[in-house]
């Protein structure tokens, strides 16, 4: 597949994964949800890399992020594989050792503890966020398994 082929494939992936986190019909994303929607993508970039990219497209210091900047960058980040997931075996040896009791889940208030006080910290929001989409809310666990599933994304797509 010609590379042409490729970034017109990944930017209709982009906008069919990413249309949930637009601002109304004005095409363009809130900046505070780009971190979200790279994780939703496969990416990992570290906190430093995140804010390196939102600032390479935001245009105009609005606090929005328009789709037109947004897509070709995103595109580029997929292409060169430039924030490789993490192995799905390392993700669940990770939760496996917060798992202390084996239960094959996480408290959405343990994870929450974890991922906003630990390594590289995630915001309040962007929990919020993650287990609203990820937790089971009947029985009020994050069953890890399933997120290792949604962060996990087939490299040779």
């Amino acid at each position: 597949m010609s590379r042409r082929r490729s970034e017109q494939r990944l930017k209709r992936l982009i906008m069919s994964l990413t249309t949930r986190w637009m601002s109304g019909e004005l095409w363009q994303y809130r900046e505070r949800e780009i971190g979200t929607i790279i994780y939703s993508l496969g990416c990992f970039p570290s906190q430093a890399d995140l804010h390196d990219l939102i600032a390479e497209v935001e245009e105009d210091q609005t606090g929005y992020i328009h789709l037109d900047s947004f897509l070709p960058a995103m595109s580029k980040v997929l292409l060169e594989h430039k924030f490789p997931p993490i192995p799905e075996d390392l993700l669940l040896q990770a939760f496996e050792v917060l798992d202390k009791e084996k239960k094959g889940y996480l408290e959405p208030e343990e994870l929450t503890k974890y991922m906003t006080q630990e390594g590289e910290l995630f915001t309040q929001e962007e929990m919020d966020e993650m287990l609203t989409a990820l937790a089971d809310h009947e029985k009020n666990v994050v069953y890890y398994k399933d997120l290792i599933n949604q962060l996990t994304i087939d490299p040779d797509m």
